[in-house]
């Protein structure tokens, strides 16, 4: 078909916003594809519809929060949800640096008194003011909410009130969850001053849970990497690196003892990275595993939500309180969790899929590996 059967308009150069053939040209050249007139005038046709509907949708408001479709899982088969799970008990270290680095020992020391929440919290919010700083992890801290919090704590566990074991025990939260009453930036200049009139569901269950939360820390720009408006948040092993991202300050924080633990995002490793990097647990769940309302939104169908702790069991205490589903996100759903640590090894079988393993070798070989 020639090019004269275009549509009038259409066959030569775009100008002004208008959209032509030159433009499905275009695309065909980036695409490595070469389509025929008439192919490029059913497209045309398309795509100039398509303009009219993207400005449509552009006109209307979409607030923060709103997911754009529901995305589900299968049900599945059998199971039992619990948002509290056993804990496992330790001896108790000398002195305050030790207590920092302790992980899921704390929920037992609380229960038998030997320390109270609200020495707890003073304790990671003076190493917070201390080390947050060098480390460049944290954006602010929420030490009136906190210490309210704590003397709440004490006072329930004093009347036998033991709401989970994330009881009275302090943590801090990626600066992308909107927490009432403080500035919630994302990492980026032009919202360094934005704050959100509600808190976001995984605060609100940990609320629940009675932990304490003591600081908002820091994320890459927009979740990206480790560089915020603040700087750079650093490896607490080697402060010449980045702790990675964009869950950096969660990261860095517990890897410092900061904090027992945080909570991050992920949609394309920022939970996994800066966790091997700055060498702490780092717990990615499922897709709708746990509600992502009240952070800010990278991508719908892979935002995630998950801990970052100090040992793989605290990641239990802290996904069975956290996770389940929310009427404010649609993707969100209700699935079997009951955690119980095993108390030793004996009679534990470990299986190893020798197949699996042995086409992964092959296949190094053939790299030359």
């Amino acid at each position: 078909m020639a090019a004269a059967a275009l549509p009038s308009g259409a066959a030569g150069a775009t100008q002004g916003t208008d959209i032509g053939v030159e433009d499905i040209k275009a695309a065909e050249r980036l695409a490595g594809i070469e389509l025929g007139d008439a192919e490029r005038k059913a497209i045309l046709k398309d795509v100039q519809d398509f303009r009219k509907g993207y400005e449509a949708v552009r006109k209307e408001p979409i607030r923060d929060g709103v997911s754009p479709v529901p995305i589900h899982f299968q049900t599945l088969a059998g199971g039992s949800t619990d948002r509290r799970t056993d804990v496992r008990t330790s001896a108790v270290p000398k002195g305050d640096a030790a207590i920092s680095y302790l992980p899921r020992a704390l929920s037992a020391m609380l229960a038998r008194k030997e320390i109270s929440s609200r020495e707890l919290t003073e304790l990671s919010l003076n190493r917070l003011k201390r080390y947050g700083p060098k480390l460049e992890c944290v954006v602010s801290l929420t030490e009136e909410r906190a210490m309210a919090a704590a003397n709440r704590a004490d006072e329930e566990r004093s009347k036998g009130r033991i709401r989970s074991p994330l009881h009275g025990i302090p943590y801090g939260i990626k600066d992308l969850f909107s927490v009432r009453g403080t500035r919630t930036t994302w990492g980026a200049g032009p919202f360094v001053d934005q704050t959100f009139d509600l808190d976001a569901t995984v605060v609100q269950r940990l609320d629940a849970a009675g932990a304490i939360l003591v600081a908002k820390t820091t994320s890459g720009a927009l979740a990206l990497g480790d560089v915020w408006y603040g700087g750079v948040t650093k490896n607490p092993w080697n402060r010449e690196q980045g702790s990675s991202g964009s869950s950096a300050g969660s990261a860095a924080s517990v890897s410092a003892g900061l904090v027992p633990f945080a909570i991050g995002t992920e949609t394309l490793g920022s939970i996994m990275s800066p966790s091997v990097r700055c060498r702490v647990t780092g717990l990615r769940p499922t897709f709708g595993r746990v509600s992502r309302y009240g952070a800010m939104e990278l991508s719908y169908s892979m935002d995630k939500v998950g801990p970052i702790v100090r040992d793989v069991e605290d990641a239990a205490l802290v996904l069975a309180a956290i996770h389940g589903a929310d009427p404010h996100d649609a993707a969100s759903v209700d699935r079997p969790f009951r955690y119980r640590p095993l108390r030793n090894l004996k009679g534990v079988r470990i299986g190893c899929a020798k197949g699996n393993r042995d086409a992964f070798v092959d296949t190094l070989a053939t790299l030359g590996a």
